[in-house]
């Protein structure tokens, strides 16, 4: 009688999982089948940024309904020039979503503070001819790259996280607090 008891207990669990199993195969197979495109149509990515230096704060969705926001990328774009030499730049996309991958990552909104995002080629030689830590040929001169803190969040699990994600290259300046990403080849650094 026991054994009766306990196994009609586990059937309408059994059901609902052979249940389930029939829903989600057909599911599964659809996203497997161009399903990510639908899933890629209904995504909304946000990002919002604090520039350390002028103090302008821009939120953001950059991407939605299986586009880009043009007027939020160019938004974006004037908030990270150049805040020396007031130069605009075309900032790479695919640095928004490495932004907003991280956070997700990390359990938090992409909420950041900017230290660095375009630089001017010509401030980019004033910076690399007085500091040993500014590249001559820096990714920040071709809008490819962007030095960050994460709200709330330590700078070195940034760096980590970042890191994982294996989309670029990462530096982590302990020092002075924040942690560079591009969209260049895989490789890590600290300054």
């Amino acid at each position: 009688m026991a054994e009766t008891t306990r196994d009609s207990g586990l059937r309408p669990a059994r059901r609902r999982f052979l249940h389930g199993l029939m829903i989600g195969l057909p599911a599964a197979a659809a996203f497997a089948s161009g399903g990510r495109a639908f899933a890629a149509a209904l995504e909304r990515r946000s990002i919002s940024l604090v520039n350390t230096h002028t103090g302008e704060q821009l939120a953001v969705d950059y991407f939605r309904s299986g586009e880009w926001c043009e007027d939020s990328l160019f938004a974006l774009d004037h908030l990270l020039r150049d805040h020396r030499s007031g130069d605009v730049a075309h900032m790479d996309r695919r640095l928004f979503d490495l932004l907003h991958d991280v956070a997700v990552s990390a359990g938090r909104e992409p909420r950041y503070e900017v230290i660095s995002g375009y630089r001017s080629p010509q401030t980019n030689a004033m910076l690399s001819a007085s500091s040993n830590g500014v590249a001559k040929r820096s990714l920040h001169t071709e809008g490819r790259a962007i030095d960050v803190r994460l709200a709330g969040y330590r700078t070195d699990w940034l760096r980590d996280l970042a890191l994982a994600a294996q989309q670029g290259g990462v530096g982590y300046y302990r020092k002075s607090d924040f942690v560079h990403m591009d969209t260049g080849r895989v490789r890590s650094w600290a300054g």
